[in-house]
């Protein structure tokens, strides 16, 4: 079926850290009305899609969105207004016509890409993750959930950014999150034998103790999956996301709460040693976004047997895919939708990714909102894997709620 725009109409709300994120509200011919939030990233690599801000002091510390929202309004709308709804992405593509979304900005495009998708799905009656999967075969995915964090989203208490739990072992979405739960609290109890003082979450609802090492945060998860009740590795497993570019000074990593400074040759063999001794499945940015010679060391050593995931190195950018792809660089793509700005590009890194034999793990942003969004693009994608945070924020619960409820679609 053929679905009109007949409005849209952008506004700037708040996301989960506090600053301004773009909202979209479409109405189609026949009276559906949808909206869409554009989400926001903190630790961000510098081949992603330009996420437009105002610049103004006075206004959030000039993190305001209203250029990107008169973006929408002023410029995107008169062209997609009477527009197919599957048209909309093509049509901001080549009104913006920058490589980066930098003319419109990727929270402006994306947030109507979403707006327009959940629009035409509503139109058609069937839920988002059916409408979105097409031809693919969606699939409910196992959730990678943070439980310690440090970086850039914990006052770099410490360098590595998120240390997460993989449910590898677990058959059923509700079993995984009852899981991962009781984790989350034996993490606590963990914590507070080891005589950490814990005075709240960090960015994405885990814990952010100031650690005297980067390896104590793999200690003390290994220790929270027993203290739970599960076994490392054969129920529950490990997921490190290092986020190295945030602490690579060019040409060596800097682990300055460790007082040590390693090539990429000893980071490999740091994370090789890691994945030996702890449940580690997975490993997020273990190099620094242009380090790829290092990224094909790491490749070489741990590919065969660890999920090696490119976050900023990708960028869910399908050329940089490419390169990874054909220098043998990593083994699976992080994907992000503001990253690339619309749902169009997005499918085609998770679609190249799948035909390359390269996994894939849908994911959102340090800066989210109550939008459910991501739990339907998952699911449709077929992925397999979805990264939202943890299990106390509001924002990361919209996204694991909505899943318990695609859970019950799905065998209906």
């Amino acid at each position: 079926m053929a679905f009109h725009i007949q409005q849209l109409f952008a506004w700037e709300i708040l996301d989960s850290r506090g600053n301004p994120t773009v909202a979209v509200r479409c109405t189609l011919s026949n009276g559906i009305v949808a909206k869409a939030h554009a989400p926001s990233g903190a630790s961000t690599g510098r081949h992603e899609a330009v996420e437009l801000r105002d610049g103004d002091p006075k206004r959030y510390g000039g993190k305001g969105v209203l250029r990107a929202v008169g973006n929408v309004n002023q410029v995107i709308a008169p062209v997609l207004v009477g527009a197919l709804t599957r048209e909309a992405d093509a049509l901001m593509l080549e009104l913006d016509a920058s490589p980066n979304k930098a003319n419109l900005g990727a929270n402006a495009i994306l947030a109507v890409s979403c707006a327009t998708a959940r629009a035409a799905a509503i139109a058609e009656r069937v839920p988002l993750w059916r409408y979105l999967a097409g031809k693919r075969p969606a699939k409910l995915p196992v959730p990678m959930v943070n439980i310690l964090s440090g970086g850039l989203h914990a006052g770099k208490n410490i360098e590595f950014q998120d240390f997460l739990v993989v449910p590898n072992g677990i058959p059923e979405y509700s079993s995984q999150i009852e899981a991962i739960v009781a984790i989350h609290r034996a993490a606590r109890i963990a914590l507070e034998q080891a005589g950490c003082i814990l005075t709240g979450v960090a960015d994405e609802g885990g814990w952010g103790p100031r650690l005297d090492s980067n390896e104590k945060a793999l200690e003390y998860l290994t220790r929270a999956i027993e203290l739970a009740g599960f076994q490392p590795r054969t129920e529950v497993s490990i997921a490190i996301d290092v986020a190295s570019s945030h602490f690579f000074t060019g040409e060596a990593y800097n682990l300055q709460t460790e007082n040590r400074t390693l090539t990429a040759a000893g980071l490999v063999d740091l994370l090789a040693d890691w994945t030996s001794r702890y449940p580690v499945i997975s490993i997020e940015d273990g190099l620094a976004e242009d380090d790829w010679a290092g990224w094909q060391l790491l490749t070489a050593r741990l590919g065969k047997s660890v999920q090696l995931v490119g976050d900023d190195l990708f960028t869910t950018n399908i050329e940089r895919l490419d390169r990874g792809i054909a220098s043998g660089a990593g083994n699976a793509v992080l994907v992000k939708m503001n990253q690339i700005g619309t749902l169009s590009e997005t499918f085609s890194v998770i679609d190249r990714a799948r035909e390359a034999g390269f996994a894939a793990v849908v994911s959102a942003r340090s800066g989210e909102t109550e939008d459910d969004f991501l739990a339907d693009l998952a699911t449709a994608s077929g992925a397999g894997q979805i990264k939202v945070g943890s299990i106390t924020r509001s924002e990361r619960l919209a996204k694991y709620n909505r899943l318990f409820e695609i859970e019950r679609e799905l065998r209906s």
